[in-house]
């Protein structure tokens, strides 16, 4: 046989192979998985108060009184109670005065806050309405890196938007939270490049079985859309906080009691192991979970109910998804022996008890510091009563454009406002009507302060 005719038939064997391949690899059908999860995904439209000081920010000397205007910002959330009750992320509503939800078929609803976790980033709020379609839960444990999902939700306000991509990675730790939000962040990220933008922060992130594996929270950008990867709390992680949250208002979270560094090469060497595994336990907590179950400093955790125990966001995620009083099934090594132990987790009062909502003095919501009048200044500013903001660092104050120096003669209809008003005050959520005045600008004026 020629040579040009043994090329030719190659060619045609790898042609005919190839097309039996594909013939024999079934389509991805992401049908299935939008019609189950676009009803159920609903548009959040919030509305803020800002302070407007244009003049102040470009003509300081001239010191006018900062006006304040209305901002409005959108998300999405996800319907996951047939009655109303809806997940989003803590930083699409936090501070919101109110909060607007758009069903898929365009019904509009009034919606409250429930409660929240800031260090999660989760938020449930509820709408007056039964039989709404919802969202099943899916196990985010299952979910594996190339899996197919869907991202569902309201980019730049455009209504119930699908985009398709597969898992990336696991167990991502951003500091998104840390560095904005709060002190304490969880954060155990799914990785997609499903395309997700402003608008898509709590929506539903689902597998093609339209079930629910995450709450699309945050993208890895430098100019604010969409640059090839997105980040969404897992659905385990999730469904415990909003239980919570629903159930008792509050997270119910659980401790070990340990304070934890994974063990890299250096650490290994250091501590004199062979194997770079595991988590090294610097310190037990007295009487924390760890330390009755038997635990020391320097034990090294292997596994966890029988899962392998590497990082901190592995360990924080395991944690996330447990309560007090729920037990952990421990494996860790001690000067080169295997041995088990079980653990009663704590909360964070070092029991087992309900962790109610807290319910602070005003005076520590605000965050704020502030000096009483003396007599002269009671005197100059015609008040029988008053306290100066001194610092408000990252106080509702501060965010509602009240700047230091600003007296404060009433608060929350409270005349001649004095310490012992301020710390009688106990409402922590809603509006509070601020009233005062600068020394530059005498004229009263208000404030609304959300809580």
């Amino acid at each position: 046989m020629k040579k040009w005719m043994k090329n030719l038939v190659l060619v045609l064997s790898i042609v005919l192979i190839s097309n039996g391949l594909q013939s024999q690899t079934p389509a991805i059908d992401f049908t299935k998985a939008a019609e189950h999860t676009v009803n159920a995904v609903v548009h959040i439209q919030c509305e803020f108060s800002q302070q407007n000081n244009f003049y102040n920010d470009f003509f300081w000397f001239l010191a006018p009184q900062p006006s304040s205007r209305k901002i409005q910002a959108s998300g999405s959330g996800v319907i996951v109670r047939s009655d109303g009750y809806i997940i989003t992320n803590n930083h699409v509503v936090q501070d919101a005065e109110t909060i607007q939800v758009i069903l898929n078929d365009r019904r509009t609803y009034p919606a409250e806050l429930v409660g929240n976790d800031p260090e999660a980033d989760i938020a449930v709020i509820r709408i007056k309405e039964v039989d709404l379609p919802t969202i099943e839960f899916g196990n985010s444990d299952e979910t594996k890196i190339g899996q197919w999902v869907l991202a569902v939700g309201n980019p730049f306000n455009l209504t119930s938007t699908v985009t398709a991509g597969i898992i990336s990675a696991k167990a991502r730790n951003l500091n998104i939270l840390g560095r904005n939000m709060t002190e304490n962040p969880l954060e155990f990220y799914i990785q997609t490049d499903a395309a997700v933008n402003r608008g898509n922060s709590g929506g539903a992130l689902v597998d093609l079985d339209g079930k629910l594996i995450g709450i699309n929270t945050a993208i890895a950008s430098n100019t604010g859309s969409y640059a090839g990867y997105s980040f969404a709390i897992p659905s385990n992680i999730v469904k415990k906080i909003a239980n919570d949250l629903i159930n008792f208002g509050v997270t119910q979270k659980a401790y070990l009691g340990v304070n934890i560094a994974e063990v890299d090469a250096k650490l290994a060497e250091n501590i004199g192991v062979k194997k770079v595994k595991g988590l090294y336990i610097a310190t037990v907590m007295k009487d924390g979970a760890a330390y009755k179950g038997g635990l020391q400093d320097g034990d090294i955790i292997m596994t966890i109910n029988n899962r392998t125990i590497n990082t901190l966001p592995e360990l924080n995620e395991i944690l996330a998804q447990s309560s007090p009083n729920e037990k952990l099934h421990i494996t860790y090594e001690r000067e080169g022996t295997v041995r088990e132990t079980d653990i009663i987790l704590l909360n964070e009062n070092g029991n087992t008890s309900v962790i109610k909502p807290e319910v602070k003095p005003l005076i520590t919501v605000l965050n704020a510091q502030f000096r009483e009048l003396n007599e002269r200044e009671k005197k100059q500013y015609g008040v029988n009563a008053g306290y100066v903001l001194e610092k408000g660092n990252n106080s509702p104050l501060m965010r509602a454009g009240i700047r230091p120096g600003y007296v404060v003669t009433s608060i929350g209809g409270e005349e001649d406002v004095n310490m012992n008003t301020l710390m009688n005050l106990d409402k922590t959520k809603g509006r509070v009507i601020v009233e005062g005045f600068y020394p530059t600008d005498s004229r009263l004026s208000y404030y609304i302060i959300v809580l």
